[in-house]
């Protein structure tokens, strides 16, 4: 029997206080081999609202899990519906000053990888290159019988031939493109098979309660192994998907900083954590770096 997933944590000891010190990061950054690890809050600056947060989505709406999608079709049309009209607010978000800083310390050398938590495609959208995306990516459809794997565009279409007229009004979008609609919003929302045979269709995401991929975590791993420093930005690291990244950096004896607002579960194998807003603690360190966002030099 599997336990419901981890959705929020708690802290339970005491933990040292975040700092608006950028030294750090500016000399992991400046030495180079930096891992980047990526969670919901570098996205809130582009309208998509992160979960534990100040107003994080966790106060109003729980995840859909695994269990739950896959145990019947009436929790398969909520979630289609919702996420039908979730997409549209998710084409249109555009990479904030925190995806385009990532993806210039990548042009100039200074990253040995982008591991993201994101579904967004944000990090890609600004640039970053040989990004692996921990729980997949909402652009993507997968059967879950014969296993094919399609483009979110094409399903968008097939909804929107089959709903002609659904356009609710949400009232709020989560991070993993979840609208918040009620279950008259939803109505009898009709929700489209597989094209090819006729099967479950789901996001190519890594559902609350449902595992990531061995070989991409092993992956995920060898990149901690060959970086010389981990930078965790916008992550609580509540769920153990990154945060057995942050404890093997830590183990390892490579130095862990973290770029986030509140305090995070993996603050005690942090060599610092900055409690500052990411779009414009990256800028800075880009400043101090000489790294401009848009593919120059600053200045």
């Amino acid at each position: 029997m599997r336990m419901r997933p981890t959705l929020t944590w708690t802290p339970t000891e005491d933990l040292p206080p975040g700092t608006t010190d950028l030294r750090p990061v500016a000399d992991a950054l400046g030495g180079g081999g930096v891992l980047v690890l990526s969670g919901a809050g570098i996205s809130t600056e582009s309208g998509i609202p992160d979960y534990r947060g100040e107003g994080g989505s966790l106060s109003r709406h729980t995840p859909m899990t695994y269990q739950d999608f896959t145990a019947g079709a009436q929790a398969r049309r909520r979630y289609w519906a919702r996420s039908h009209l979730g997409w549209r607010t998710f084409g249109r978000a555009r990479p904030n000053p925190g995806h385009r800083a990532v993806a210039a310390f990548g042009r100039h050398g200074l990253l040995s990888g982008v591991i993201t938590q994101n579904v967004d495609g944000l990090h890609q959208a600004a640039g970053s290159q040989g990004v692996v995306e921990l729980h997949g990516s909402l652009d993507r459809v997968v059967c879950l019988s014969c296993g094919d794997v399609s483009p979110r565009r094409e399903l968008a279409r097939r909804l929107e031939e089959a709903n002609p007229g659904f356009d609710p009004v949400a009232a709020g979008i989560n991070p993993d493109g979840d609208a918040d609609l009620t279950d008259d919003q939803v109505g009898d929302f009709r929700v489209v098979p597989c094209a090819l045979c006729g099967g479950v269709l789901k996001p190519d995401v890594v559902f609350f309660g449902e595992a990531v991929p061995p070989q991409r975590v092993e992956h995920c791993r060898a990149l901690v192994r060959e970086a010389a420093s981990l930078l965790v930005l916008g992550s609580s690291l509540t769920v153990m998907s990154g945060l057995r990244f942050v404890r093997q950096a830590a183990e390892a004896g490579k130095p862990v900083l973290i770029v986030n607002r509140d305090a995070t579960r993996g603050d005690r194998h942090a060599l610092t954590r900055v409690a500052l807003p990411l779009g414009a603690a990256l800028t800075a360190v880009a400043g101090r770096l000489g790294v401009g966002l848009d593919g120059g030099s600053a200045g």
